[in-house]
């Protein structure tokens, strides 16, 4: 076998790490800006962060919930107008999805469009980044991805580049300790979808393997603590070490079938990233229950991969999650579209090929 593993991202990991911002701010010439969602600014933690690092200069926070690219532009303008030379992104995947590309495309006289969905390579050059996540979720602050969309089109993609490394990651659990818990169930199962699809893509070695089960290990072990009790700090630390893990492994074998699917579910039917996935997730187990992931199952302590889904099953209920699509009364056309638009890229990365009868068997299950 032969592989290569490559992790350009400073990690700092711990509770109180969020005290060592200034320290590494220093580093740093010129002016930041802080990029967070509204919430950090209607609870005066942006304001207060401002007030507290002299270096950040500028705060940017209109990003919805699945940045749209008339957003990124925004962003762009205003790093222009300050003459920004670095980023803070605090927050979950959608305010480090818009930094990332932000970084980058400011530093050009181009639109984003030129890049999005579009495969066209982004140049080189970028602000440095420094990612701070607050939720156990998508893994971004160690990933080179984006996911963008655009209201106008209808259209959700992801843009990819080794630009998007965050120079440094500052991951402090404290920082999810107050996530109520339809985030954390949510962002929880982004995790585990995050491990499984990373161990069983047809990119995987054996570095993003060992991550993967450590990272579910911590999953099963820690999320319905996290749930059912939010001030379980040690079950918060888990679920943070978890998505850390996580995104350590898919950075390197990528996302497959439950991802692809995820975009239509949540483009068309808003249905929150994580639970999307979620949403699919033991379908695609039982299709790729190879040897291997029988063993993997065993590995975490469950007699098969029927058992690991019928525990990821149980979670989902517990936590009040869709588990399927009835509410929608979804129509033969509307099927037909879910099929078609979940053609994406990362359904590549399955092992086993999922073809259309494939797709129509697990939405006409849902529906």
């Amino acid at each position: 076998m032969e592989f290569i593993y490559r992790q350009p991202v400073e990690l700092h990991f711990g509770c109180g790490k969020l005290q060592q911002l200034d320290f590494l701010l220093q580093k740093l010439d010129g002016i930041g800006m802080l990029i967070c969602t509204p919430h950090f600014v209607k609870n005066n933690v942006a304001e207060k962060l401002m007030q507290k690092h002299k270096k950040i200069g500028c705060i940017f926070s209109n990003i919805s919930a699945n940045p749209d690219i008339d957003e990124v532009e925004e962003c762009c303008a205003q790093i222009r107008a300050q003459q920004v030379t670095f980023l803070i992104v605090m927050g979950g995947g959608s305010a480090m999805d818009l930094a990332k590309v932000a970084g980058t495309v400011a530093l050009t006289d181009e639109p984003v469009e030129k890049y999005f969905g579009t495969g066209i390579a982004l140049p080189s050059q970028h602000l440095p980044l420094i990612a701070i996540p607050t939720t156990a979720g998508t893994g971004s602050e160690v990933t080179n991805v984006a996911v963008l969309s655009s209201r106008k089109t209808g259209k959700k993609a992801p843009i990819s580049s080794d630009n998007f490394y965050p120079s440094i990651a500052l991951i402090d659990p404290e920082l999810t300790f107050s996530v109520p818990p339809k985030i954390t169930a949510a962002s929880g199962m982004d995790v585990l979808c995050h491990a499984l699809e990373s161990f069983w893509s047809i990119h995987h070695q054996p570095i993003s393997d060992a991550l993967a089960l450590a990272a579910c290990k911590l999953v099963f072990s820690s999320l319905l603590n996290c749930y059912d009790y939010c001030e379980d700090k040690d079950a918060r630390v888990s679920m943070s070490e978890a998505s850390l893990l996580a995104g350590l492994a898919f950075a390197q074998s990528k996302t497959t079938a439950p991802h692809a699917c995820s975009y239509p579910l949540t483009n068309i039917y808003g249905i929150a990233h994580g639970e999307a996935c979620a949403l699919t997730i033991t379908f695609f187990a039982h299709i790729n229950a190879d040897e291997r992931l029988q063993q993997f199952a065993k590995e975490l302590g469950f007699a098969d991969v029927k058992a690991m889904c019928d525990k990821i099953e149980t979670m989902k209920e517990h936590m009040g999650m869709r588990t399927d699509l009835k509410d929608f009364d979804i129509s033969e056309d509307q099927l037909n579209d879910l099929i078609c638009l979940s053609h994406h890229p990362n359904l590549a990365n399955n092992p086993i090929f999922i073809d259309d009868t494939m797709l129509e068997n697990l939405y006409r299950s849902l529906i």
